[in-house]
């Protein structure tokens, strides 16, 4: 019989696992029933592009890391490849929100710390004592090899609290909606620990790294593709091509999975709202851990516990849409962060049609505004007129813009932002142990392994090869 696949959610890691099996059914010549069940009306979860007019607006993530391979070549295989776009390199300055006003990022700064000497003595983002901290990050010796550490901890330990305070907490942290002394080191960025470990400084292993970049720059080796990469028409087309290559039928939408239950020959049973049951010879749950811990009840109580202990964060998005004359001074960057010592009300703003080409019209500008998160939690329980309210008074005090837009539109992600806390590794391992005995279960999604498109698409592909593997063992 053919042998039935259950995927449960259907964001871009159910897509990416429901994808999966079907070009591994194609490639090993094997019959697979495979069924994605998504508890609302659309696919994608975050993700979604909107066309308001001659402008692209993004409700989530808006690329992916190209430097992370899995997202850049599903792409490539589902041909999407001519639609690939790269960032605009006239506006690849970021800036940080600094006594209330937009400082730029000193040329060479990479997330932690500095790259280039000269841009970061002239900076006015540090004191002079703070950069005389950082700089002695060079002469510093290695930690001792403990336990999992905190981002915050990390960072003033090598260098001091106004790297935390004002770069490393609003760019990385940014990324997680995570407070830093809470958010893993070894879970979010384990190359900075690794720098640590093989080079001593820090700052010297980055040194070392960017001369290897600018090498294989000259010999015309270097990455094809900016860091960031989007697709023409937004990300959508990533999830409409999914699930255009996927079954005539395998998709069924306003399909919530209630239940999981394991039965007596191996097999899997899905309830499926309040009485349908469907049987299945594989499951694989690429919902948000707290859904997967609550399907995973009845299996097993330790590992659905300690999915159920991994946190969430709720964000918003605010777009605005403006004419160019209605800034006083036009933008010329990807945007800008705000250090939570700055006390706004926003995270970050986003210039995306800077960043990326064909998102507005050339007399226009396009820019989204971040809001919520774990430090601002508060602000993401405010009402859509009251959030836009907030988000233009902040940019009418940042970059003096003070017309009413053109348009706006605000997507709410309510728990949609995993909290990788110290410990969050060692968590994963023990909800993978808790699974080792059920081959043909698996997880994926933003929980786990990585919170970006990239990560998504791997683990949901990696859920997928496991119970292939499992079902057709002699393919």
């Amino acid at each position: 019989m053919t042998p039935r696949v259950i995927v449960i959610g259907g964001g871009i890691a159910g897509l990416a696992a429901a994808h999966r099996l079907t070009e591994l059914a194609t490639e090993k010549s094997q019959s697979i029933d495979v069924r994605l069940l998504e508890a609302s009306p659309r696919l994608g979860g975050a993700i979604g592009s909107e066309r308001v007019g001659d402008f692209l607006v993004e409700a989530g993530p808006d690329s992916f890391i190209s430097e992370k391979p899995w997202a850049l070549k599903l792409c490539q295989r589902i041909g999407l490849a001519p639609r690939l776009v790269s960032t605009q390199s006239a506006y690849q300055k970021i800036y940080i929100v600094h006594d209330g006003k937009l400082v730029a990022l000193p040329e060479g700064f990479f997330l932690l710390a500095p790259t280039r000497l000269w841009p970061f003595i002239q900076t006015p983002l540090f004191s002079w004592a703070g950069k005389l901290r950082m700089a002695r990050e060079l002469f510093l010796p290695r930690g001792e090899p403990t336990g999992d550490e905190s981002l915050g901890a990390f960072v003033r330990r090598r260098f001091g609290d106004e790297a935390l305070e004002r770069v490393a907490q609003p760019l990385v942290g940014g990324i997680y909606a995570s407070d830093p002394d809470r958010l893993s080191l070894s879970a979010t960025i384990p190359r900075f620990k690794e720098m640590e470990r093989d080079k001593r400084s820090v700052i010297y292993a980055m040194w070392a790294a960017q001369r290897e970049r600018t090498k294989k720059a000259a010999t015309g080796s270097g990455a094809r593709w900016s860091l960031f990469v989007t697709l023409a028409g937004g990300m959508q087309e990533l999830v409409d091509q999914l699930a255009e290559r996927l079954p005539n039928g395998s998709v069924e939408l306003n399909r919530a999975a209630t239940g999981l239950k394991r039965n007596s020959d191996g097999t899997w049973s899905v309830a499926v709202g309040s009485a349908e049951i469907i049987d299945a010879d594989a499951v694989i749950i690429a919902t948000p851990a707290f859904r997967a811990g609550a399907l995973l009840g009845a299996i097993d109580a330790n590992g659905a516990a300690e999915l159920k202990a991994i946190t969430y964060a709720s964000t918003a998005t605010v777009s605005l849409a403006y004419r160019r004359k209605d800034f006083p001074q036009a933008p010329n960057s990807f945007g800008f962060v705000v250090p939570a010592i700055e006390r706004r009300k926003i995270m970050a703003c986003t210039f995306s049609s800077l960043k990326y080409p064909g998102r507005a019209p050339d007399d226009c500008i396009l820019l989204r505004a971040f809001v919520g998160g774990s430090l601002q939690a508060e602000l993401f329980e405010q009402n859509d007129a009251d959030m836009e309210h907030t988000v233009r008074g902040e940019l009418a005090s940042l970059l003096g813009v003070s017309a009413a837009p053109l348009f706006s539109r605000i997507w709410r992600h309510p728990n949609s932002m995993p909290q990788y806390h110290v410990g969050h590794d060692a968590r994963v391992s023990r909800i993978e142990g808790a699974l080792k005995p059920f081959p043909t279960l698996a997880l994926a999604g933003s929980a786990y392994h990585g919170v970006g498109i990239s990560d998504c698409v791997r683990t949901g592909e990696a859920a997928a090869e496991k119970v292939f593997a499992h079902l057709l063992p002699t393919s």
